[in-house]
């Protein structure tokens, strides 16, 4: 089966400093880490190097329902790039344009095969959007 890539991105108002601490810090990461307001993400771990583990555990507030979502990285070039693997094999690459005050950040990753693309996505691009959000506000 062909692999599907998506990108989604996000031009955050914050210096690419501020915008890379907060997305790689656990406190930040389960502050901003949901694609809706009915969900959360009560822990995270990052061991942000090459060959690093990184782990959050994302569920449902209500309890119903949630999953880890980890994996490792391989390339990390501070404040520029970070790809990893994803504990199913699928790639992730994180791009952060620095812009004076403003920070671009493109994620490109490999779609999964369960639900649609558009659906992932969605999910991707409300994640990236909340981070924006959160960064943004505080």
């Amino acid at each position: 089966m062909e692999k599907i890539s998506i990108t989604v991105e996000a031009t955050i108002n914050a210096a690419v400093q501020e915008v890379w601490e907060k997305w790689t810090t656990p406190a930040h990461i389960t502050k901003w880490n949901a694609a809706s307001d009915d969900w959360h993400t009560p822990s995270a771990e990052n061991d942000l190097r090459e060959g690093g583990k990184f782990s959050a555990r994302m569920e449902a507030k209500d309890g119903s329902m949630g999953f880890d979502f980890g994996g490792i990285y391989d390339t990390v070039k501070p404040f520029e790039l970070i790809e990893y693997t994803l504990g199913d094999d699928r790639k992730v690459k994180i791009e952060f344009e620095a812009n004076g005050n403003e920070t671009r950040v493109i994620e490109t990753f490999e779609a999964e095969s369960v639900h649609p693309a558009e659906l992932q996505q969605a999910g991707w691009q409300a994640i990236l959007n909340n981070f924006k959000k959160y960064v943004e506000a505080v």
